[in-house]
């Protein structure tokens, strides 16, 4: 269940002093930052008291992910004089978190994560103010992001980052320069990590860059439903096809122990009939969620360097980052940066269509697959049309099951051609695809 809470009634400010002029007091260095009288080479002379102005009574940051990341991005934005902050978070703090999350206590067990960080902050940075906003990013309508004048992301989900990365493309009007909403994300892995500053339509996106990723071990979806033969086939049929099919209108939550429960007995059922063995919690909770590591050392230097772009981003006191940077932690500390480049046949930010080549005899269902596993678009649960009618729906169940027949039926059975123009959706993204069928018709 999502909720929305009102930041002014949930967190109020503590008592106290009234709020600083400026944040010489307990931030001097930064202070001095600000009032040096420094401007990078394409940058015009300015009074830097208007930066500062600027920066504590004008500047609105919306901080996405309230985890080991998060908290340490938010805590970093308070310190550095950002007085007007959102904090958007879904979660709630588990036990498991108190080890890397450090705003969390055992007390705060099953509280919103957004707004028990937001409290921990504003309790301790007199002159801040935090709203918190407890539900999923894409409940928000978009007049929510176009109030802000950055966005940090702070998240371990692939699917949420690409989402909130095509969604500010997509807000960008050519006509109004305010359109476009800086943003910076984060990532950590283990020991590695990455920041990044991306100017929607200007530079690359999150999008552009997705092929970087590790491969998520995928399955066909016809072996899922038909010819499972190992235990992660199981659960990913329990999580993707019989959920939505015996619990409609419901959505899975992948952070409720209950959901998971649910998923690892039905798993179990299924592994049964087809003689497979191995199905665990710690492997349910695993495939369900694609689980990665975390490390507090490695979020606290990804998170310091997204708030020194953040920083300079608002301030202009130096040039910020283009595009990428790569921190690794594996064998000493090193660091990267880069410019990575914006790629024409990007789905979001490149305009183009993409196009894919096939056999006129290859099945829906291979487009499906090939769908899920191109490392540059990588679907989740892609539905896809034609103009001649709708081809496969994920979702919901009664379209899925109507549709389902048409996976074992070749592109020339339904009567796609050389050229023909796809419709692809998914749950990553707030958009829909254009895919053109490069068609190659085996000799006969």
């Amino acid at each position: 269940m999502s909720i929305e809470l009102d930041a002014a009634a949930a967190v109020a400010p503590p008592e106290g002093p009234p709020y600083a002029t400026d944040i010489g007091g307990s931030a001097p260095a930064m202070n001095a930052i600000l009032r040096h009288p420094y401007a990078h080479g394409d940058m015009a002379p300015h009074d830097p008291a208007t930066s500062q102005a600027f920066l504590q009574n004008e500047c609105r940051v919306l901080i996405v992910g309230a985890g080991g990341l998060g908290c340490e991005i938010l805590v970093n934005m308070a310190l550095m004089g950002f007085r007007d902050l959102h904090i958007i978070d879904m979660d709630t703090i588990d036990v498991s978190n108190l080890n890397r999350q450090f705003l969390f206590r055992e007390k705060d067990i099953g509280q919103p994560k957004a707004t028990t960080a937001a409290s921990f902050v504003m309790q301790r940075a007199a002159g801040v103010k935090i709203t918190p906003h407890v539900c999923r990013i894409q409940a928000k309508e978009l007049d929510f992001y176009k109030q802000f004048h950055m966005i940090l992301c702070g998240l371990d989900s692939v699917e949420a980052r690409r989402w909130m990365n095509a969604t500010l493309v997509h807000m960008v009007d050519e006509a109004d320069p305010r359109s476009l909403i800086p943003l910076i994300d984060g990532g950590t892995e283990g020991l590695r990590g990455q920041a990044r500053v991306i100017l929607p339509t200007i530079t690359s996106c999150y999008e552009c860059s997705l092929d970087m990723l590790p491969k998520r071990q995928t399955y066909p979806i016809c072996t899922i439903a038909n010819t499972p033969r190992l235990p992660e086939h199981c659960i990913e049929w329990a999580s993707i096809l019989e959920w939505p099919r015996t619990r409609p209108g419901e959505k899975l939550d992948k952070d409720d122990p209950q959901h998971i429960q649910w998923v690892m007995e039905h798993a179990i059922e299924r592994a049964k009939q087809h003689g497979i063995t191995g199905i665990t919690w710690s492997l349910t909770q695993g495939v369900v969620k694609n689980i990665i590591p975390a490390i507090a050392s490695t979020n606290a230097i990804i998170a310091a360097a997204c708030t020194q772009e953040a920083f300079k981003i608002a301030t202009s006191t130096a040039p910020y980052l283009n595009n990428y940077m790569m921190y690794a932690g594996n064998d000493g500390m090193y660091t990267y940066t880069f410019e990575y480049a914006k790629r024409v046949d990007c789905p979001v930010c490149g305009g183009e269509s993409r196009t894919i080549t096939l056999a006129s005899t290859d099945t829906l269902a291979h487009l499906v697959d090939l769908l899920r596993d191109l490392p540059d678009i990588q679907c989740k649960r892609p539905t896809i049309s034609s103009e001649k009618g709708p081809l496969y729906y994920a979702a919901p169940p009664a379209l899925e099951e109507a549709t389902r027949p048409n996976l074992d039926k070749t592109l020339a059975e339904l009567h796609l051609r050389a050229d023909d123009v796809v419709s692809v959706a998914d749950p990553a993204w707030p958009f829909v695809l254009s895919v053109v069928l490069d068609l190659l018709t085996p000799p006969h």
